[in-house]
């Protein structure tokens, strides 16, 4: 069957949702989310978000820090456009209903995170992502022109190569058209034809054994603009965001907000030494690449499982009060925050890189947008500034559904793109086949492709993971659709694209640090 929208929105984080909710005074936006609405990397967000609101900051020194930390590969005029703009989009929510923190005299509690030279992180307690995402999800609700489709699957975008042009990577005016999903409760693939088509599907997580991400993270937009020949970028730069919650047994792992540190707790070795300063001069506030190397090292210099996070010298009614999520979640792990260190260790969190778009959120494919983590935007280079991206989510939503809502009148739906070929396919396959391959794949990224790499590591990998390709191209053509399957497909494609970047770049910067291209005494460990 077909379905026709103006407005395709693939993910339901705040970038899709901000998008839709401006879009929707323009035409008809059809949300797509492959679990329930709220299942997405939002709302696990604790720290909060990144604006200049009030003196002493100022734009020049929040730019200045995302600079900083991007390592020379931000682009200015971008980091410049969101830091201006951040303030503006920061008052819409406001307006929407966000409910951040302020202080009794009635200003915003303003927090500073790591890399921050001022007071400049908006919050709601240490659950900023889900106060968002519910505000967003209650007026998403309740808007008209928007149409929710939950449990629905992207499978792949629909572009010439669907026409039957054959489609390589420089392909002239390149188009989407809409694309396959696959409606998972009733089994059967829709052909949405829409005129402007929005990915906003999230992080990459999962490729990864240890993951702050749910597990819906499995980079399906990114695997899907390849596969259509977009342009991706940056995708060697990955987050491991240096605390989450040493418990193996659970997946995904649970964040130790940064804020904490920046409320003062401090990072201790096994044996109780405050071993950061070791590593830079700002200590526990480093950025996170830094902070995250530094633990990895520490961990394999001593052979332990984890470090400590100490906030046993602050005030415990501040700390219940300021981090609730955190003190109930390890109060149920048997740890008490206020009396007990907390165990941590890195997880993969954050993608840096992904589709590369202009800045309206323009992918290199013509009415194909990309907001969130899925984009790259310019904005974080070789390492995000904390709280930097639930900001930009927001300035690009609001770019790309105003630069979209202006053409949107001047487009029409391609007719001639086809129905979903079930052809050779014939049955599913035994899960035991996609599940054992995901943990190997998993297994690979995290033992060669993880904080610290190498040539040789590299090369293993890329050897290894090409086998798992093989296999699952070969799986895929023969088998129904599934969520799994396809997930298993994107996972390969994406941890396929982050090895080859890697290999490709002959340094070491910001989150991609190879032994084999060490950097100065500084930052080599």
């Amino acid at each position: 069957m077909k379905k026709r929208t103006d407005f395709l929105v693939l993910g339901s984080g705040i970038a899709g949702l901000t998008f839709a909710l401006k879009a929707s005074k323009f035409g008809k936006v059809s949300v797509i989310t492959k679990a329930n609405l709220e299942d997405t990397n939002t709302r696990y967000a604790q720290g909060g978000i990144a604006a200049v609101f009030r003196e002493p900051d100022n734009f020049e020194k929040h730019v200045q820090d995302t600079l900083i930390a991007g390592d020379g590969c931000c682009n200015e005029e971008v980091v410049r456009m969101v830091v201006r703009e951040a303030p503006e989009r920061i008052k819409d929510l406001i307006d929407l209903g966000v409910p951040f923190d302020k202080k009794k005299d009635g200003t915003y509690d303003l927090a500073r995170e790591g890399g921050h030279s001022e007071y400049r992180i908006l919050h709601h307690k240490d659950k900023t992502g889900e106060a968002l995402e519910n505000t967003l999800l209650k007026q998403v609700r309740k808007t008209p022109n928007i149409e929710i489709f939950e449990h629905h699957f992207a499978i792949e975008i629909l572009t010439q190569h669907h026409l039957g042009d054959v489609v390589k990577r420089g392909y002239p005016d390149l188009k989407c058209y809409g694309a396959y999903i696959a409606d998972l409760k009733n089994q059967k693939v829709i052909t949405f034809l829409s005129k402007v088509t929005v990915v906003a599907t999230g992080g990459i997580g999962n490729v990864y054994l240890t993951t702050t991400n749910p597990e819906v993270a499995t980079g399906d937009g990114i695997a899907m603009v390849y596969r259509a020949k977009g342009t991706i970028e940056n995708m060697e730069f990955v987050q491991f965001h240096p605390t989450a919650l040493y418990d193996p047994n659970t997946r995904p792992s649970f964040l130790i907000t940064e804020a904490l540190r920046g409320y003062g707790a401090i990072l201790k070795n096994i044996a109780g030494e405050k071993f950061m300063n070791r590593y830079d001069s700002r200590g526990s506030l480093a950025p996170r690449d830094i902070v995250a190397r530094a633990i990895d090292n520490e961990l394999k210099m001593w052979g332990d499982d984890h470090v400590w996070l100490d906030c046993t010298h602050l005030d415990p009614a501040g700390l219940k009060d300021r981090f609730p999520n955190v003190y109930e979640h390890c109060l149920a792990k048997g740890i008490d925050i206020t009396k007990d260190m907390i165990p941590v260790v890195p997880c993969a969190h954050y993608s840096c890189g992904g589709i590369k778009v202009d800045m309206d959120g323009q992918s290199n494919i013509d009415r194909l947008y990309a907001l969130g983590e899925v984009s790259s935007t310019g904005l974080h280079g070789a390492n995000r500034l904390a709280s930097n991206s639930l900001i930009e989510a927001a300035v690009y939503g609001h770019r790309a559904a105003m630069h979209a809502g202006k053409r949107i009148k001047e487009l029409d739906f391609e007719e001639k793109i086809p129905l979903w070929d079930y052809k050779g396919t014939t049955h599913l396959e035994e899960m035991v086949l996609i599940t054992q391959s995901i943990k190997e794949v998993q297994m690979i990224m995290s033992n060669y492709v993880g904080i610290v790499r190498s040539n040789l590591r590299l090369k293993r990998a890329m050897i290894r993971l090409d086998i798992l390709y093989e296999e699952t191209e070969s799986l895929y053509k023969r088998s129904l659709i599934s969520q799994k399957i396809c997930e298993l497909r994107n996972l390969i494609n994406v941890g396929y694209i982050i090895i080859k970047l890697a290999q490709n770049r002959h340094e070491s910067i910001g989150l991609h640090y190879s032994i084999d291209y060490p950097k100065s005494a500084v930052t080599e460990f």
